[in-house]
């Protein structure tokens, strides 16, 4: 295994509520991540997946620094992300940039391709001098599989996934060591999802790219992670590489997830047992005492709402925050 690029450490980010028109007071707070700690290795692409409203995207501003952590730790080739300011914020913003999840609102519909390809050479003078622009615009075009000769087309006149590529162009504009995906392809047809997920794969292996990589589809995260971290609420409940974690889970709330997974062979529908879940998703501003998921899982008992499990070794070799992690034969197809 490669060396960390990227550590993250007990990552928090609470959002205050407050009430007040004039004199406004902070009455709670929302706990979007909560503890959130992993590590991402050279090359490698980590899988974050989660219902919605678990905090992933949340996860994904504060490592790209859009918005302030409330704690903990992120580091970038050993050097402390939340600290840095000036021309070392400013070499951090070259090294790690993000793909959105819709491609149309994250592109300027004034502007043409080439301009919003380009724009990153703008602010970063040193990666292409000006008049080299328009070919290595071109260079990127062509290296997301679209026709360099459209450059001067705007946003509306490509399809859905000719846009997302074109966003894919503009991460790549400075040749950054980690790209972070928010859920690229959850806005494209499915055909369309399988050749940007392809497309990623290619420019990792010819690149060497790191890719955190945001998704609520389990099988979208497969095809393209070597590891895969599973969040529930705001904190990790179980990470492993892939075949860990959809072969053999342990976390009741993994288990769920799988077993709600279309099957696509019609001979082995039926054969898996279905878990499903009671409840409504408790609020990330009241969590419960202790687990997290114990509101909506069969196997809670008393000391589930006392103690809050750790991300540990528990059983096999992969870690899982549950008192009582056990695989579950009748979820894997």
């Amino acid at each position: 295994m490669s060396e960390p690029i990227l550590e993250v450490r007990d990552l928090v980010k609470h959002f205050p509520i407050n009430r007040g028109v004039v004199f406004q007071r902070t009455v709670g707070h929302v706990r979007a991540v909560d503890g959130v700690s992993f590590d991402l290795n050279k090359g490698e692409t980590l899988g974050i997946v989660g219902e919605s409203g678990c905090g992933k995207s949340t996860l994904a501003q504060v490592l790209m620094r859009l918005e302030k952590p409330t704690s903990g730790t992120a580091t970038f080739e050993g050097r402390d992300m939340f600290k840095m300011s000036g021309p070392e914020l400013r070499k951090l913003r070259r090294d790690m940039q993000i793909v959105l999840q819709d491609p149309y609102t994250s592109l300027n519909p004034r502007r043409t391709v080439g301009d919003i390809i380009g724009e990153p050479f703008e602010i970063h003078s040193e990666v292409a001098p000006k008049g080299d622009r328009r070919r290595k615009v071109q260079e990127l075009l062509d290296l997301v599989g679209l026709n360099p000769e459209h450059i001067q087309r705007y946003p509306h006149q490509f399809s859905g996934g000719q846009r997302q590529r074109i966003g894919i162009a503009r991460a790549l504009a400075l040749r950054p060591k980690v790209i972070v995906c928010d859920e690229p392809v959850s806005a494209l047809d499915v055909s369309i999802q399988a050749q940007v997920m392809n497309l990623l794969g290619e420019l990792q292996q010819e690149l060497g790219l790191s890719y955190v990589f945001i998704a609520h589809d389990l099988g979208v995260v497969r095809h393209l992670s070597d590891r895969v971290g599973v969040m529930y609420l705001g904190k990790m409940v179980e990470v492993g590489t892939d075949e860990q974690i959809y072969e053999h889970p342990q976390h009741p709330y993994t288990q769920a997830l799988l077993s709600s997974v279309p099957v696509p062979d019609p001979t082995l529908r039926g054969k898996r047992e279905v878990i499903r879940l009671t409840g409504d998703v408790p609020s990330p501003a009241n969590p419960p005492s202790g687990c997290r998921f114990r509101t909506r899982c069969w196997k809670a008992q008393d000391i589930c709402a006392e103690k809050v499990p750790e991300l540990e070794v528990r059983l096999g070799d992969h870690p899982s925050a549950c008192h009582f992690a056990e695989e579950h034969p009748h979820v894997v197809a």
